[in-house]
């Protein structure tokens, strides 16, 4: 097959703005285009070795998946193999837990699947996973499980049956895509039958140069489909960015920049000497490597670090995930690629080799919940067991998903005593479940839990993101206020809700090098174009409290609880492993930064007023300016009051539970 320079140099134009995306660099906000970039660069490659030796009569599937597997599975098993040790003294056991599980999904290909699985609402960051960028590989291996056998199936029908069927999948994928990225983003995101257009848009390049009509066009021609191309690439790196809808019709963009490079260019064009320098082609050589290094690399840099690791950090980073992947490269890729080096009974016994072991690593980590009690330390053991003690409840969510009304609640307490209250909220409601409802077992009462996922309890407002998620919170908030309406709830209701990522919309930074990781909030109120968005929110969440006081109802208003910026059991143990003692400051913010972040907030929940039927608990009275003067705290005698950065820990919600127990009691 005929060696083509610009294309290594294609896989550079790939393969730095996804590094340097990760590593945050807002520049690059539309970095991530570059696996697409790879995806267009694969279907083009893998098609046309198979039309290749299907035209002179000599493909075979065995051959196929050798040379995949030595292309793929030595650099990929060595990446795997030296993050395991790092994982093994650094990661905390919920994280060994799902980096083991990724193990199992990598050698399972499948790992596109699990990562669409976790990316709801609790997911750990993306940032802090080490193999979360293997999805798009196992895009790819999926594809080629289908791709080859359709290819040899289908050659004796001709080329314009298959070129047609080719179509139609890939005009159903795209259309899929478009339907996704506005009904599940994360499904759109991640799954071969809305990512599989773009390896087509590969296969029909391959297919286009590989027929008589493939003749290079003119030079004028290709000068100017081999720039419009690299434009296209350059726009879409420097101008998209997460807010954008992808992989819709936006991948287009990318895409078609890619197969218009992969059409036009040539040495004798001014974009394929670009591509074709010296250093585009070094870089694209090792692209391979460099994309599996930089996302381990990156996450353990952010589990180590206590605050977010700074730019240059992250620039240090990206230069050493090019250096790993020159020695990988040369080390491991370079002779496994060599056939006359390595007989097929030995690469496939390596391969199977490999799949078994790092499935069976993966296997015991997840049974054993992340090899919990690896870590000798009395101290960080503590801190994680506390962490782990959540009071959030999945399966109650599932039951008011599958249901999609408050029927299929869960009681707290026990369910043959009265019903005397009801918890209405969000995740930050659900965390004082387990504790309300062992205060209500021992009080001999009981009481609804209407908390699900990113639910506000206010009856105006919605996600903009218009999820699976956000169309259940509408429905289970619409029930609520229908029961309101008809006198068929419990006479305490207690109200709590992240109010503050409502009004602010904004995750939180701490200013001392905590910051939120993850996208804004995207909440949107009816109407506030015209009065304000704070104003008409804070109207809207008024209101709903009002509504119940005048229902006849005693509400219990649960003001926010201290954000932290950070992972407040990570921080802990990253004090005890740096200095083997806590401090009762640790993982602490500053409260003159609470007040600020919090003074819109308090001020709507304020002007609500006084009312009979209205009790105010706030949780930062037992937390700030307590334990450690003008702190608020996130740490109680070295035990975690939160279990990620801002939910609380069933130790944290203690604290608050007690006050609120003795008005739904009185």
């Amino acid at each position: 097959m005929e060696y083509r320079r610009e294309i290594d140099g294609l896989r550079a134009l790939a393969v730095l703005p996804v590094i340097f995306f990760h590593a945050g660099y807002e520049s690059f906000s539309g970095g991530f285009v570059g696996v697409d970039v790879f995806f267009v660069i694969s279907g083009y490659l893998i098609t046309k070795i198979i039309l290749s030796d299907l035209e002179h009569g000599r493909f075979s599937i065995v051959g196929f998946y050798e040379r995949r597997a030595r292309r793929i599975l030595p650099a990929l098993f060595f990446v795997m193999l030296v993050c395991l040790p790092f994982a093994w003294r650094w990661l905390l056991p919920g994280d060994m837990k799902d980096f083991s599980q990724s193990l199992v999904a990598v050698v399972a290909f499948s790992s596109n699947l699990l990562f669409w699985k976790e990316s709801g609402y609790f997911d750990v960051a993306a940032e802090l996973k080490p193999l979360l960028h293997t999805w798009s590989l196992a895009v790819e291996e999926q594809y080629y499980l289908f791709f080859p056998v359709f290819l040899m199936l289908a050659w004796r029908i001709g080329k314009g049956p298959i070129l047609l069927i080719m179509g139609l999948l890939a005009l159903g994928s795209l259309v899929l895509a478009e339907w996704g990225v506005r009904s599940d983003p994360a499904l759109a995101f991640y799954l071969l039958p809305t990512r599989g257009w773009e390896l087509l848009v590969g296969a029909f390049v391959a297919f286009y140069l590989s027929s008589k009509a493939g003749v290079a066009p003119r030079r004028d021609v290709a000068e100017a489909g081999g720039l419009l191309g690299f434009l296209l690439l350059v726009y879409s790196v420097f101008t998209f960015d997460e807010a954008t809808p992808f992989p819709g019709l936006s991948a287009l963009v990318p895409t078609a920049g890619t197969a218009l490079v992969i059409l036009c260019s040539s040495p004798a064009t001014a974009v394929g000497r670009w591509l074709g320098s010296e250093v585009a082609v070094g870089i694209g050589l090792i692209s391979y490597s460099a994309y599996l290094w930089h996302q381990p690399l990156f996450a353990f840099l952010r589990h180590r670090s206590l605050t977010e690791p700074s730019g240059s950090l992250f620039f240090a980073m990206a230069l050493t995930s090019l250096f790993l992947a020159y020695l990988t490269w040369r080390f491991v890729e370079t002779p496994f690629r060599n056939k006359a080096k390595t007989s097929r009974s030995l690469k496939f016994g390596g391969a199977s080799a490999g799949l078994a072991f790092f499935g069976l690593v993966g296997v015991i980590g997840h049974v054993t919940d992340g090899y919990f009690g690896r870590n000798p330390d009395d101290a960080a053991l503590l801190i994680q067991k506390t962490a782990r003690e959540t009071g959030r409840s999945k399966e109650c969510w599932e039951k008011l998903r599958e249901s999609g009304s408050l029927e299929g609640a869960c009681v707290l307490g026990d369910d043959s005593k009265p019903l005397t209250f009801a918890l209405f909220g969000d995740s930050h409601a659900a965390t004082l479940a387990n504790q309300m409802d062992l205060h209500a077992r021992r009080s001999g009462v009981s009481g609804y839990d209407f908390t699900y996922i990113a639910c506000s309890p206010i009856r105006h407002g919605s996600d903009a993101k218009n999820d699976a998620n956000s169309r259940v919170c509408s429905d289970l908030r619409r029930d609520f206020f229908d029961r309101l309406e008809r006198g068929g709830l419990p006479r305490t209701i207690v109200v709590f809700a992240r109010w503050t990522l409502r009004v602010e919309r904004s995750r939180f930074d701490n200013g001392e090098g905590g910051v939120e990781l993850g996208e804004d909030d995207p909440w949107i109120v009816p109407g506030y174009l015209a009065t304000g968005y704070v104003e008409t929110l804070g109207e809207s969440i008024k209101s709903s409290v009002m509504e119940m006081i005048a229902a006849g109802h005693r509400v219990v208003l649960v003001y926010p609880a201290p954000e932290m910026g950070w992972s407040v059991p990570l921080q802990l143990v990253r004090a005890v492993q740096y200095r083997g003692v806590l401090n009762d400051h640790d993982a602490s913010v500053s409260l003159d930064v609470f007040r600020e972040r919090n003074k819109r907030t308090y001020r709507i929940l304020d002007e609500i007023g006084e009312h009979e039927g209205l009790v105010r608990v706030r949780p930062a009275e037992f937390f700030c300016d307590t334990y450690v003067r003008e702190r608020c705290v996130g740490n109680v005698s070295g035990l975690p009051l939160y279990y990620d950065d801002d939910h609380l820990s069933n130790f944290g919600a203690g604290f608050v539970v007690g006050e609120i127990m003795k008005h739904v009691l009185r």
